[in-house]
């Protein structure tokens, strides 16, 4: 085996590693907060009650949390969920020539993660998952099931494509929807990761793919990821930069305090338009600054699913 190979299973090992970590601190920290009783549903335990068997106590929750709770086993799917990553060029941004995965500093490492965090919560409640990557069209999309060797096929194909060359990919999420709208199966619940940089002459139609899913029954949280300090404040220092489109090679150079105030502006004016969007057509749309952690994830993704099965 070559050192490469070996240096790709390690990567593969720690993006799951990664995600089992953030799993449970998760789930930890939802136990000492307000949201007590989100995670005692959602990490598929009950507060353990005297007389009741105790084959079925968590003792690693009893060593963190100093209280008892039991496992709960559920023998049906309660959830499809259809987990649709952009890997498109900008989304590796800020882009590194060999990106580290213990390192979440771009765009795509980050949705990869929070992807397999995400799944590995969906597979404890037995909720069913698929995986769908798309850049210019979709070039990963797998059947929706719940199995442990399903989990791990679905980190395998993140695993491969943060790994592959990121250079000259451009991106059409609107075509990627409206598929996945006609071919998913109906009353979904489709978690999109995207920083939703399509060109501007494809924005209506990127709106019009946003409606289809929900049209056809689909319930969708956009997890509009980004690196807010940079693509969103344009926080850099004021000097001249050379600026390249990742996804064409196109450059420009500027002074970054020449173009600041016209560039956050029509930056906020987009997001706004599609904060509104979302909000017309009852899509949940999430800031996810990659600076932030992944419980600005994990914890909507939580609450769409208790108001699902309320």
């Amino acid at each position: 085996m070559s050192i490469f190979e070996k240096d790709r299973i390690q990567q593969h090992m720690n993006l799951e590693l990664l995600a089992n970590q953030v799993v449970e601190g998760f789930i930890i920290g939802l136990h000492k907060s307000p949201f007590h009783g989100f995670s005692v549903e959602f990490a598929e335990h009950r507060i353990y009650n005297p007389g009741e068997s105790t084959r079925n106590i968590d003792w690693k929750v009893f060593a963190r949390t100093d209280r008892l709770y039991t496992k709960r086993f559920e023998e049906e799917t309660n959830l499809r969920c259809q987990i649709v990553v952009d890997r498109s060029s900008s989304m590796f941004f800020p882009y590194e020539k060999t990106p580290d995965p213990l390192k979440p500093g771009n765009k795509f490492i980050f949705s990869a993660l929070a992807s397999s965090a995400l799944m590995l919560l969906l597979r404890k409640q037995r909720d069913a998952f698929g995986l769908t990557l798309f850049d210019k069209s979709i070039t990963v999309q797998t059947q929706v099931k719940s199995s442990t060797s399903h989990y791990k096929q679905l980190v395998a194909h993140l695993d491969q494509a943060y790994q592959e060359n990121p250079i000259n990919r451009e991106t059409s999420a609107a075509e990627t929807l409206h598929h996945l709208a006609e071919k998913i199966h109906r009353r979904s619940l489709v978690i999109l990761f995207s920083d939703m940089f399509e060109r501007m002459e494809d924005e209506h139609e990127l709106f019009q793919a946003l409606r289809h899913l929900k049209h056809n029954k689909h319930e969708v949280i956009l997890f509009h990821t980004v690196d807010k300090a940079k693509e969103i404040q344009f926080d850099f220092p004021d000097r001249p930069y050379e600026f390249i489109d990742i996804e064409t090679g196109e450059s420009v150079k500027v002074q970054s305090s020449q173009v600041k105030e016209e560039y956050t502006r029509q930056m906020g004016a987009y997001i706004q338009h599609l904060r509104d969007r979302c909000l017309q057509y009852h899509i949940e749309f999430v800031d996810a600054d990659i600076h932030q952690g992944y419980r600005q994830i994990l914890l909507p993704y939580l609450v769409k699913r208790t108001k699902m099965y309320a």
